[in-house]
């Protein structure tokens, strides 16, 4: 298991930030992690949702992206401002300009990448994602991957997001904390 001492024991703490697609486990994997560590975990569309008193498919519905993700900017900024904890976000917000520069200058982002078969699989278990409705999966998963990648690898670290277990996601993200100096 590997070393959390140092994370836990830094001062100031930073957020520790999941981003990547949807279906890398960002939620999952952030509850764990954040269990972990002994941090609170935030998870940044549930927030939003909350702030709203809508669904993210209604904000997206009657006032469209923009609208969206200037709303989530200023929850990110009120979640990473907060006690440092485990948040994990939506798949667009690391790819919007000023929310990944929020990330990146108050936070520690890490990128869950996972290959588009896999992301597939999992988002097709549930059916509340506006990006996918009335949509291949795994063709809306490539085009995003195609426009945001390059986004999420200016994360700090990135992890790979496969078929092993949560654990092993958990265990190889400290591992990776614990190499980068932040």
């Amino acid at each position: 298991m590997p070393d959390t001492s140092a994370l836990s024991d830094k001062s100031p703490e930073k957020a520790i930030v999941l981003v990547g697609l949807m279906g890398a486990g960002k939620s999952t994997v952030g509850r764990r992690l954040a269990a972990r560590l002994g941090r609170p975990f935030f998870d940044a569309d549930a927030e939003i949702e909350t702030a709203a008193g809508m669904t993210i498919a209604e904000i997206f519905e009657r006032f469209g992206e923009a609208h969206f993700r200037d709303g989530e900017r200023r929850v990110m900024a009120r979640l990473i401002d907060g006690p440092a904890g485990v948040i994990a976000t939506g798949g667009g917000a690391f790819a919007d300009d000023a929310t990944r520069a929020l990330i990146l200058e108050r936070g520690v982002a890490v990128w869950l990448d996972a290959d588009i078969a896999t992301l597939a699989e999992r988002v097709g278990r549930r059916d509340h994602r506006p990006l996918l409705k009335d949509r291949d999966a795994a063709e809306v998963l490539s085009e995003l991957a195609g426009r945001r990648n390059a986004a999420y690898a200016e994360a700090h670290v990135t992890v790979r997001s496969g078929r092993g277990s949560i654990e092993k996601t958990v265990d190889a993200i400290l591992a990776a904390l614990a190499g980068h100096a932040h």
